[in-house]
């Protein structure tokens, strides 16, 4: 298992993670969370080289993908950077890339009866106003559980907070700051149920984000 006590606090670079095989040729990985080897629970960094495919296969609870760049493909179409796509339980597809891609890929972490398809274009979506300078693009909303892409403006300081049922983060452009570290583009934060930081920005940044999901959770 890897950094699946969600108890803890995990912060990883991901731009400092080298690159593993996946069982697929010219799949590569870089696993941040995992159950096991190749089921449960997953949360990865995945790039397809350029022809590169994955053999058919089932979603028992769920898959979510971010496209980083480049293009990814199924039966359903293609996706270019910024596409933001959830498979329900029970989907299944044979995933490829004609010219490679990177993507941010969970799995198996859906509640059962989480059964939205989600094809969403980020670049054309629209971003709405947040607390403070923030501009908020919600992307799914289920139960406790919120996802969205937020953009903080230059010299933008939130309020203390504390997140009721986790917090997830993955910096896709600029630099997120609180009282703990700085994270660069790339980097990967998971804090737990009831914890607290003070975060800000120097630079404009944008992060992808999901709060109110991580295990023990009362959904209201």
């Amino acid at each position: 298992m890897l950094n699946m006590d969600f108890a803890r606090r995990v912060v990883v670079d991901t731009s400092a993670m080298d690159w593993t095989p996946s069982p697929s040729g010219g799949v590569l990985r870089k696993p941040l969370a995992r159950e096991e080897a190749e089921r449960g629970h997953a949360t990865s960094i995945v790039r397809y080289q350029p022809g590169a495919h994955f053999p058919r296969h089932e979603h028992p609870l769920g898959e979510e993908i971010l496209v980083l760049d480049g293009t990814f493909s199924d039966e359903t179409g293609d996706y270019g950077p910024g596409h933001y796509l959830r498979n329900p339980p029970g989907s299944g597809h044979a995933p490829f890339s004609e010219a490679g891609c990177t993507l941010f890929v969970k799995l198996h972490q859906f509640h059962p009866d989480d059964r939205q398809t989600v094809r969403l274009d980020t670049r054309q979506a629209p971003w709405l106003p947040g607390q403070g300078g923030l501009e908020v693009m919600p992307l799914h909303q289920f139960g406790s559980e919120n996802v969205a892409l937020v953009k903080w403006p230059a010299g933008e300081v939130f309020k203390p907070h504390r997140h009721v049922g986790g917090e997830e983060i993955l910096v896709l452009d600029g630099e997120f700051i609180d009282e703990h570290g700085r994270y660069p583009t790339g980097s990967w934060l998971r804090s737990p149920h009831m914890s607290t930081h003070h975060p800000r920005v120097e630079q404009e940044t944008v992060i992808w984000v999901k709060t109110g999901h991580l295990p023990d959770v009362v959904t209201q």
